[in-house]
């Protein structure tokens, strides 16, 4: 090899390296904003949701489709449930009709990307954070709408659209995020934005959630794979919540912020990062709650249809949470 051969060779390999580093190691900085369109009124509200089911066509499964359960007028309370990354709002569809009892009215609409009837799908892997902040926006201004008291409670990748809302929101009254998935369990805190930025930088790839079961996992309702990108954008959106909390005071007026000591797929020293950032900031209202390990409750709590579920403990606490507002 030639010396001016070698030179190149070496200036692609540092080249490549550099690469590496700037992909890996460096935390990105993301700039989400929210921009609030409400409506001025409850008919505006309800033909937004209406636009938003015409827009889901055959290709949804009908229990993924957008849920709204309503009193047929504004009422005191609406409630906004957000489902986790790969379920779709039917997780919440017991819980929902309990808190229309209550009287709200309750909306449940489909994450970016999700609710769609082939499982297999490679939708999901083009979800970003920016969707999820244009969904969060979405849902909280058609609730404007539907009740002068607003709740929007998520879990999972939905706990992470929930807490971006109480970062930016003045408007809602208050914030739910349950077991928010700022980071993962399986992926030591340190190391997250490098798993993040490898997982961005290299092809998507697909991974079964039970390599032995493969797509007959789960409820049909459900996506039996993951997508290596769309988890990337997940912890991407939560970045970009937990950077904001630790720049400025929560918008929401009230937070309660829920987690389960039993979880094995997010990272609760994560949220608890949030958490005190949220307290150092002057958040006017916020309270935890954390579901004994002793429970062995699984990490889609609510869903009934999940195994090592206890909806028989978890939705009066939720309930009693949630009302005692």
């Amino acid at each position: 090899m030639t010396r001016l051969k070698l030179r190149w060779v070496i200036l692609i390999i540092v080249g490549l390296v550099v690469v590496l580093i700037l992909a890996v190691f460096v935390t990105p900085n993301i700039q989400l904003t929210s921009q609030p369109r409400p409506a001025s009124d409850y008919a505006e509200a309800a033909q937004r949701i209406e636009s938003m089911q015409a827009a889901q066509g055959s290709e949804y499964n009908p229990v993924c489709k957008t849920q709204f359960i309503t009193h047929g007028k504004k009422v005191d309370r609406v409630v906004i449930f957000v489902h986790g990354y790969t379920f779709c709002p039917q997780m919440f569809a017991s819980l929902a009709t309990m808190f229309y009892n209550l009287g709200y009215n309750v909306l449940i609409p489909p994450l970016p990307r999700h609710g769609l009837a082939n499982g297999l799908n490679t939708e999901q892997e083009k979800l970003t954070a920016e969707e999820m902040a244009a969904y969060s926006d979405q849902v909280m201004d058609i609730a404007r709408g539907l009740g002068d008291h607003i709740t929007m409670a998520g879990i999972s990748a939905g706990g992470v659209v929930t807490a971006w809302a109480a970062q930016t929101r003045s408007d809602l009254d208050l914030a739910v995020p349950i077991s928010p998935g700022f980071g993962f369990a399986q992926i030591p805190g340190p190391l997250t934005v490098p798993a993040m930025n490898g997982f961005l930088t290299l092809p998507n790839s697909y991974q079964w959630w039970d390599a032995d079961l493969k797509e007959k996992v789960g409820p049909p309702n459900t996506y039996p794979r993951y997508s290596t990108h769309a988890l990337a954008q997940i912890l991407r959106f939560g970045l970009a919540t937990a950077t904001a909390a630790r720049q400025k005071t929560p918008a929401a007026h009230s937070i309660l912020v829920i987690t389960n000591a039993n979880d094995d797929a997010v990272d609760n020293t994560a949220t608890a990062g949030v958490v005190t950032a949220w307290r150092e900031h002057g958040a006017r209202d916020l309270r935890t709650f954390q579901f004994d390990a002793n429970l062995k409750l699984g990490h889609d709590l609510i869903d009934p249809a999940r195994p090592n579920q206890r909806v028989d403990i978890v939705y009066p606490k939720l309930i009693e949470l949630i009302t005692n507002q």
